[in-house]
C-alpha cells in the first residue's frame, strides 16, 4: 500500500493533513468524504461524474495536475466562486506524485 500525504482547507477554514492511499484509484472528492471534511450531502452530490462542481477546489501546491477535461472545463464555466487555480476534486485522482498537495475546498454554491 502506498500512501500520499496532502493537506485540504476545509470550508471553515480549518486544515487538515491526511493520508491519500495512491492504490485504490481514489480521487480528490472521494478524500475528503471518507474524512468527512464536508458535510455529508454537499460535496460530490454527482458522484464524481463533473456535473456539478460540489468538489470544486483550488489547487494552492504547484503540483503538475493532468489537463482538464472538456466536461471539467464546461462544468467549471457554469459554478460559482471560479478562480483561475479551480479544479473539480472528482477528477484529480490520488497519484505518487501529488505528494504534499495543497488545496481549499471552494464555498458550498
Amino acid at each position: 500500500m502506498s500512501d500520499i500525504k496532502i493537506k485540504i482547507k476545509d470550508r471553515d477554514g480549518v486544515l487538515h493533513e491526511v493520508d491519500a492511499p495512491t492504490d485504490m484509484n481514489m480521487n480528490l472528492m472521494e478524500i475528503v468524504r471518507s474524512y468527512e471534511l464536508a458535510p455529508e450531502g454537499t460535496i460530490g452530490i454527482c458522484g464524481g461524474m463533473a456535473m456539478c462542481a460540489s468538489c470544486q477546489c483550488y489547487v494552492e501546491s504547484d503540483h503538475p495536475l493532468p489537463e482538464m477535461s472538456d466536461d471539467e472545463d464546461a462544468m467549471l464555466a457554469e459554478a460559482f466562486h471560479v478562480k483561475n487555480n479551480s479544479r473539480l476534486g472528482c477528477q484529480i485522482q490520488m497519484t505518487e506524485d501529488l505528494e504534499g498537495l495543497e488545496v481549499t475546498l471552494a464555498p458550498e454554491s
